[in-house]
């Protein structure tokens, strides 16, 4: 896992290995009984909604079980700001908000629009959390780092930077996922460029804070002329399981209805989408299904996603969390 003594090099490390770039893949997969694809089996209700600071939208959860009680580090918008807060859960579907606990700083690259959107994970009993921060037409990926999940320490900069000039990311790198496998950490983002295309890369880290790019990113491109995902990709979930990588991920078509596509892989770096797609089935989240993340449990893969019933790519879009299970198909 994460160092323990990353944090106390945080003021050594500069960002001039941000933007490095390698050659790499993932591990082989470990065997297991092959499948071809998934079904999606959603609970019908949401199993979060907005409140008090969160009135506007919930949505972006990351889920993280730790002495057996699901964490729920999920993104709450006001109205004018998005924050990051915390609920807890005995069984992953009845949670308990502890309040807000990650807002972005003003007076730091992070600015006063958003630290939210992002990806958890433990390293021993701690909390690792990066997000997404800083301009919102161009942000940047932060780390923090908890022992209880309700007080954080920021890396005082960005841990992954955008692109240079003219690169698949130069405008902006978002939707941090990151899975711990082997020696590395390894981190899906979405990137964007000058033409407004989002598309899906990959970075890979020993420490969680230096990180190298994917020299062939993107790994995922857009979709055909009507499909689903044919105007943007972003939030991707990664796991190992059935002898593969999988990937779901957010895919937005021309009228902004948002869907999770699924991707299989051997190595984590070639991906084959599968055809078809998730779509909500429920009146909260009749426009928009996204932002997934997933836990392996045993045979049990279990999905909590965001979902709204106003079809737009970003907020204001009535967002609640729900909680679904994804069921092999031979």
């Amino acid at each position: 896992m994460f160092c323990g003594k990353c944090f106390s090099l945080f003021v050594c490390l500069c960002l001039t290995g941000c933007n490095r770039y390698a050659n790499f893949s993932l591990p082989v997969p470990a065997p297991g009984p092959k499948v071809s694809s998934f079904a999606w089996k959603p609970d019908p209700s949401p199993s979060l909604s907005p409140g008090d600071w969160d009135s506007v939208d919930v949505l972006n959860p990351s889920v993280v079980l730790r002495d057996n009680t699901y964490y729920n580090f999920y993104s709450g918008f006001d109205g004018n700001t998005w924050h990051t807060g915390l609920a807890i859960s005995n069984d992953g579907f009845h949670w308990r908000k502890q309040g807000r606990i990650i807002s972005p700083q003003p007076e730091t690259w992070e600015g006063d629009y958003w630290a939210t959107n992002g990806s958890a994970l433990l390293n021993g009993s701690d909390f690792l959390y990066w997000y997404q921060a800083g301009l919102r037409a161009a942000p940047k990926i932060g780390l923090a780092q908890s022992s209880d999940g309700q007080q954080w320490r920021k890396h005082p900069a960005p841990v992954l930077e955008t692109g240079p000039r003219g690169s698949w990311d130069e405008r902006g790198v978002a939707d941090p996922y990151v899975v711990r496998i082997g020696d590395f950490h390894y981190m899906y983002y979405l990137g964007q460029d000058r033409a407004r295309r989002q598309r899906l890369g990959v970075a890979r880290s020993p420490d969680g804070v230096r990180w190298k790019k994917l020299r062939s990113n993107p790994i995922l491109e857009l979709g055909a002329d009507g499909a689903f995902d044919e105007n943007g990709l972003g939030e991707p979930a990664i796991w190992q399981s059935h002898g593969r990588y999988w990937m779901l991920y957010t895919g937005r078509d021309r009228a902004e209805y948002r869907r999770l596509g699924l991707a299989r892989s051997m190595d984590g770096v070639t991906w084959e989408k599968l055809p078809g797609s998730f779509a909500g089935s429920e009146r909260w989240n009749s426009k928009v299904i996204c932002d997934p993340s997933v836990l392996v449990e045993g045979d049990s893969i279990r999905v909590w996603f965001g979902g709204g019933d106003v079809a737009s790519p970003d907020e204001n879009l009535h967002g609640q969390i729900g909680v679904a299970n994804l069921i092999p198909k031979l």
